[in-house]
């Protein structure tokens, strides 16, 4: 196999384009088989190939730099860059990234797991470049889906006032996980279906011929204008930004990328070279459904089928993804409220909107890649009487903390925060777990934060924080809901109002969220070594159930909590600051959590294996927390 010979970019020097393009069908192979067995991002990783191809074709990295943006596309820039062996070991623990990271390869210039940041670190880079008085070429590769995020704009601005020699490559394959919003979107669909190009095409010429380009670009766009839309350089938003705009050309044809890329790689000026691409090209299951194929775990190369579905713990019935009952139990509150209105950051399969916008069209809003302007725009909704719902994963969520202070809990509107995807999230790494909400949540004045223990816990929580008259935030895991037989039978919900799910008098595990049902697990291997424990679902992280707390405190005199986030500031403390605020000094306490480290990539069941956060860890800490000697 050709791909197998390429064990770094210079190996691709000598290739013909026909050898090109057989080795594009072959990435794309190995890249199907590895998503296929350890699951992982296909549509966007399929779209680039020929791109990727060349751009190590052009360009001599690692000394030149090549940023993705997200990362989502950088599976065959691995293949070819001394990679392909460990393919297998992609998203698994101690194997590949499914995401550029600087400490796996040089070859990786700058890390990516959220959107917009390429143009900015691109644009860094290529200052220090110069300031070191250092030669080398600096690439940023974005997607169109992308561009609604403002920080890519923000670095196009400050690039476009530099004027240096910087190419941005927007891959436009009109997708980013939902389809693509907004007036950006728009405008680049525009620029590809409408008359304008055309209104536009001999003025291009003449300008592109006085241009700093040159001649050679010319030859080119008149070259592919027989076969697509070819080169326009439109006085659009591109230009006004500072940038030299050059396309839109075919995304997959190899030989027009290479030569394209060729004539502007000594450019003194930004240039943004526009290229449409087909997210999922090559496979037909992911060309014909990008948005499940974007992200997707282990399938069958076959049919497409996906096998079997995400679990964070022994699941008890039949169970449904956190997501799904989430949207499940926003549907039937908007039933029978108006007022209420759900919001979305380009993540409404994710975030189990789907069946909502299906039935409540005129009442959701996917506002791209755009997690500030949610918040806010949530703000100004509420601001009004409205309910609105921002629903974002706990890793997206820290994108909008300036807003979540200022915006809503300074002033005290009602608007909710669903973040899914909190606590151990699993293959996608560290810059995907949600392990720093708590931390960075309850400290804000006026918001309330919840966590449940099982689904009817979530829709409990859901409809009491329609009914709060201020901010609340529930928190939930990227796992399939079950149904506790303990939780919620006895104890009302309001703020600050936790359950005592199991008696015991030698010590207390707390638990918040999905660690409830763990403690209970580790509570009843403990009863084995005669150690009786008690367990508490916590259901609030602020306001704390204090009157409770201090009385388990009081009786145990030891207290385990338990909690998937970072333990600086966070639930654990919590519990600390409220022993300390009533003089309960003399309680022994423990904190299970992630200690001050980003966590890997990895299974869930390894990664909480590795932190103690699995039934066996609660039940080995707690055991020698009690009786004062390690666990045999």
């Amino acid at each position: 196999m050709l791909a197998y010979r390429i064990k770094s970019p210079q190996d691709l020097k000598g290739l013909t384009i026909d050898e090109m393009k057989t080795l594009a069908d072959e990435l794309r192979g190995l890249i199907i088989e590895a998503v296929s067995k350890n699951g992982g991002h296909l549509s966007s990783n399929l779209g680039v190939v020929e791109l990727t191809i060349a751009l190590h074709y052009v360009f001599n990295c690692p000394e030149d730099k090549i940023i993705w943006d997200v990362g989502h596309q950088s599976y065959a820039h691995k293949l070819l860059t001394g990679r392909h062996g460990l393919m297998g070991t992609l998203r698994k623990f101690g194997g590949l990234s499914g995401f550029p990271n600087m400490k796996e390869s040089p070859y990786d210039a700058f890390g990516a797991g959220h959107s917009s940041t390429s143009v900015s670190a691109a644009l860094g880079i290529v200052e220090a470049r110069d300031k070191l008085g250092e030669k080398y070429n600096v690439v940023a590769v974005i997607g169109d889906g992308a561009l609604t995020g403002g920080l890519a704009f923000e670095g196009m601005n400050h690039a476009g006032h530099l004027k240096k020699n910087l190419i941005v490559i927007l891959n436009d394959n009109e997708m980013s996980i939902s389809p693509n919003v907004g007036a950006m979107s728009a405008y680049l669909h525009r620029v590809l279906t409408g008359s304008f190009y055309k209104k536009v095409k001999e003025e291009t010429k003449t300008r592109l011929k006085g241009s700093k380009l040159g001649e050679s670009v010319v030859k080119i766009a008149e070259k592919a204008e027989g076969s697509f839309k070819g080169f326009i350089l439109p006085g659009g938003i591109f230009e006004e930004l500072g940038f030299n705009y050059l396309g839109p050309i075919d995304g997959h044809d190899i030989q027009l990328l290479i030569t394209t890329l060729q004539s502007i790689m000594n450019s003194d000026e930004p240039v943004l070279l526009h290229i449409v691409t087909q997210k999922g090209k090559g496979y037909k299951f992911s060309e014909d459904d990008p948005c499940v194929f974007h992200g997707i775990g282990p399938f069958e190369i076959e049919t497409g089928t996906v096998n079997g579905s995400v679990n964070s713990h022994e699941t008890l019935g039949d169970c449904i993804p956190y997501s799904e009952g989430f949207g499940n139990a926003l549907m039937e509150a908007a039933a029978g409220d108006s007022r209420i209105i759900a919001i979305t950051a380009a993540m409404k399969e994710g975030t189990g909107l789907a069946a909502f916008a299906e039935k409540y069209p005129d009442r959701i809003y996917d506002v791209g890649i755009a997690e500030q302007h949610a918040t806010t725009f949530a703000a100004g909704l509420a601001a009004r009487g409205l309910k609105p719902v921002v629903t974002v994963y706990s890793t997206f969520i820290q994108r909008a903390y300036d807003q979540i202070i200022h915006d809503v809990c300074l002033q005290n509107l009602p608007v909710i925060f669903a973040i899914d995807r909190a606590g151990i999230v699993g293959e996608d790494g560290p810059t995907h777990q949600g392990l720093f909400d708590i931390t960075f949540l309850r400290n804000v004045p006026n918001l309330m934060f919840m966590a449940p223990a099982d689904m009817p816990e979530l829709r409990r929580m859901l409809r009491f924080a329609i009914s709060h008259n201020g901010p609340a935030a529930i928190r939930y895991p990227r796992a399939k809901a079950f149904e506790l037989q303990s939780v919620g039978l006895n104890t009302e919900l309001k703020p600050g109002t936790a359950e005592l799910l199991r008696e015991g008098g030698d010590v207390a595990l707390i638990g918040i969220g999905n660690t409830v049902l763990t403690a209970l697990k580790a509570a009843e291997m403990l009863k084995h070594d005669g150690i009786s424990a008690a367990v508490v679902n916590a259901r609030f992280i602020k306001p704390l159930d204090e009157k409770l707390i201090v009385g388990i405190a009081q009786k145990t005199k030891k207290i385990v909590t338990i909690e998937e986030n970072v333990l600086a500031g966070g639930f654990g403390s919590a519990i600390l600051e409220c022993l300390n605020r009533h003089g309960i000094l003399d309680v022994a306490i423990i904190r299970i959590g992630i200690d001050d480290e980003f966590v890997e990539h990895g299974s869930q069941r390894i990664l909480r294996e590795k932190y103690g956060l699995d039934e066996q860890g609660i039940y080995k800490t707690t055991l020698e927390f009690v009786r004062g000697k390690p666990a045999q």
